[in-house]
C-alpha cells in the first residue's frame, strides 16, 4: 500500500477545472466528475460539462504531501472533520466514476436521511412540515405531524417540493 487516499477538496467558487488542471501539472492523481446539462441563451442553446459537485474536486494523495494540495491556487481546505481530513472510501469513488462513465442524466441532490425535518414549499401540502420517513427513488415519503390531534399522516410527494429545515 502506497499511503495514498482519496480525499475531498473544497475550492473557490467556479475553480474546479483550474485547481483540477493544476493538480495535474503538479503530478496529483484527481478526479473532477461532471455532468452535461443545456445552456440556454438568448441566441443559442449549448452543451456544457459542468461539475457533478460544485466547489469540490477530488484528490488522491500522501496525507503527509496535504501542502502540495493546499498551496494550489483555488483550493480552500480538505474536507474532513474539524482540522483532521478525512478520506473518501476507494468504493465511494469508484461508484461516483461508475455513474459519470454511464452517460446516464445525472441530477445532483441534497443528502436525504430518515428523521429529517423538511418543509413542503410546493404542491397540496405546501407550507407543513414534515419528517422523512423513507425516501425512493424518484419520490419522497413524508411525515407530517397534525400536533393539535397527536397524530401523524403519511404523504408521498415529489423531491422537488421540500427544503431543508435548519
Amino acid at each position: 500500500m502506497d499511503g495514498k487516499q482519496w480525499f475531498g477538496i473544497e475550492v473557490h467558487s467556479r475553480r474546479e477545472p483550474r485547481v483540477a488542471d493544476e493538480f495535474a501539472i503538479r503530478g496529483l492523481d484527481f478526479f473532477l466528475p461532471t455532468r452535461r446539462i443545456k445552456r440556454r441563451w438568448s441566441d443559442r442553446i449549448k452543451i456544457l460539462d459542468v461539475p457533478l459537485f460544485p466547489g469540490y474536486v477530488f484528490c488522491r494523495f500522501d496525507i503527509a504531501d496535504r501542502l502540495r494540495v493546499l498551496n494550489c491556487p483555488g483550493v480552500s481546505r480538505i474536507v474532513g472533520a474539524g482540522s483532521v481530513a478525512v478520506p473518501v472510501d476507494d468504493g465511494e469513488i469508484d461508484a461516483i466514476k461508475a455513474l459519470v462513465e454511464s452517460h446516464v442524466v445525472l441530477t445532483p441532490w441534497p443528502y436525504l436521511r430518515t428523521g429529517q425535518r423538511v418543509r413542503i414549499e410546493h404542491g397540496p401540502l405546501a407550507g407543513l412540515e414534515g419528517l422523512i420517513i423513507r425516501a425512493q427513488e424518484g419520490s419522497l415519503r413524508v411525515v407530517v405531524s397534525v400536533t393539535l390531534l397527536q397524530r401523524s399522516v403519511a404523504a408521498e410527494i415529489e423531491r422537488e417540493w421540500i427544503s431543508h429545515l435548519a
